[in-house]
């Protein structure tokens, strides 16, 4: 099980060289490569990408790293928006590209509201995009990850359930693909914003549908993604759910919100501090693994 981080919050101040190194100095064994809009990543979306990406792979991998994930720029579709939808369709296909050629097994693309009244037209819709870019998926060898989300009622000001927020909605969707193209990321932060229960949520995924985890601590209020241990998550029931259901993938940290308010001295001690607390979740897991085979 490897602990791995995404690069957005490091590459954004540093540029995306510099955080390969912060986050493999740090001792995380992985990077997830996150290609959301700012100036350290828009160069992927230029000619000259190819090279430059296998210049930050080799230097993960001459530090005995990987990239083992990768999430792609969001939202992947709005409803009325043509202009949006015309710029954002060849920026998927792209990423997928880059993931494949930094050797990352999963890249994350998010489901999309199209109908919130319309399960059915939801899903049917949300099938089509996802099939849509499956070819491309295989081309670059890597697997689409489906994401369970929330949703924002601006009627009361609070987050709300929407696509895939709750297991057996996530589930289904992840049924209706092709397995060989497509896995689940279950955000954890995600879950208790809408209501649900961590460790039932892993239970219902089960280890055949949950290929990779976005891992992130909250105050069940706010979407925080800062440093697990930090907030209110019940990290022992939800190590014992992973235990349970002999969780293959990998540990990803969405968490480094928590470098924010750091100033740039302290950002490697920031993520030795995550990364830290990502190695206790593992060691939690393994604790709970072991006292299941008593």
């Amino acid at each position: 099980m490897l602990l791995s981080t995404q690069t957005d919050i490091s590459a954004a101040r540093f540029g995306l060289e510099r955080s390969v190194e912060l986050i493999c100095d740090a001792g995380f064994d992985a990077l997830d490569l996150s290609m959301f809009p700012n100036d350290a990543i828009g160069w992927i979306f230029q000619k000259d990408f190819r090279p430059r990406l296998q210049t930050v792979r080799r230097m993960a991998e001459e530090r005995g790293k990987r990239f083992n994930q990768a999430h792609a720029p969001f939202p992947s579709y709005r409803v009325g928006d043509d202009a949006y939808n015309a710029r954002i369709r060849p920026l998927l296909i792209r990423a997928i590209e880059a993931a494949g050629i930094v050797g990352a097994d999963n890249i994350v693309i998010h489901p999309v509201v199209f109908n919130d009244r319309d399960k059915d037209e939801n899903k049917a819709r949300n099938i089509e995009m996802y099939n849509a870019l499956a070819p491309f998926a295989e081309a670059a060898g890597v697997k689409i990850a489906v994401e369970n989300m929330w949703g924002w009622d601006q009627r009361r000001g609070v987050i709300r359930s929407n696509v895939c927020s709750v297991a057996p909605e996530l589930a289904d969707y992840y049924d209706a693909l092709d397995p060989d193209r497509f896995t689940v990321c279950m955000d954890v932060g995600h879950i208790g914003l809408v209501g649900e229960y961590e460790a039932a949520y892993i239970r219902t995924l089960g280890p055949e549908r949950l290929g990779c985890v976005h891992i992130h601590d909250t105050d069940y209020v706010h979407d925080l993604h800062t440093c697990p241990f930090t907030k209110k998550l019940p990290w022992q029931e939800i190590a014992e759910a992973f235990a349970e259901i002999g969780y293959r993938g990998d540990i990803t940290l969405e968490a480094d919100n928590f470098l924010v308010p750091l100033p740039d001295a302290l950002v490697p001690a920031g993520l030795a501090f995550m990364q830290a607390a990502g190695r206790e979740l593992i060691r939690l897991i393994e604790e709970k693994k072991s006292e299941t085979k008593q």
